[in-house]
């Protein structure tokens, strides 16, 4: 589903799922039905603080610019991962996200430190590369 979003001022097509499609048009009634609760209080009548908390946008919600920029920077990294051999994967994933030391990762794995060592470093050269090449802002 193709639809139309404000980035940095400019009009920009862009193809979403039908589920970012369904949420942003679960915000812009949201934000709608809010603005028609303020309206209605134009006159200093009190203006009901619970329904701003409850409907406004008030805990951070992604946009669906920024979901879509998400997906795309996962893609990214997933695409790095998948450029790796699976050696490479499996120890560079349990270094990172079970926060294992070169040691044991080698015992996990069966082979010395200094192996596991060396595949891990490889995948951090490439995700380092690729930051360097896409700079956070």
């Amino acid at each position: 589903m193709e639809i139309t979003i404000k980035i940095n001022g400019r009009m920009v097509s862009v193809e979403v799922s039908a589920e970012v499609a369904d949420f942003m048009d679960a915000g812009r009634h949201k934000v709608e039905n809010l603005s028609h609760e303020k309206r209605r209080h134009w006159d200093d009548r009190e203006f009901d603080e619970y329904i701003v908390a409850a409907e406004g946008l008030l805990p951070y919600q992604p946009t669906p610019e920024d979901i879509v920029c998400q997906r795309e920077t996962l893609a990214l990294l997933l695409s790095i991962l998948d450029s790796c051999t699976a050696i490479q994967r499996e120890r560079f994933l349990l270094y990172a996200l079970y926060d294992l030391n070169y040691s044991e990762v080698g015992r996990y794995c069966g082979c010395s430190k200094v192996s596991a060592r060396e595949s891990i470093e490889a995948v951090r050269k490439k995700f380092l590369k690729f930051f360097s090449d896409h700079p956070i802002i």
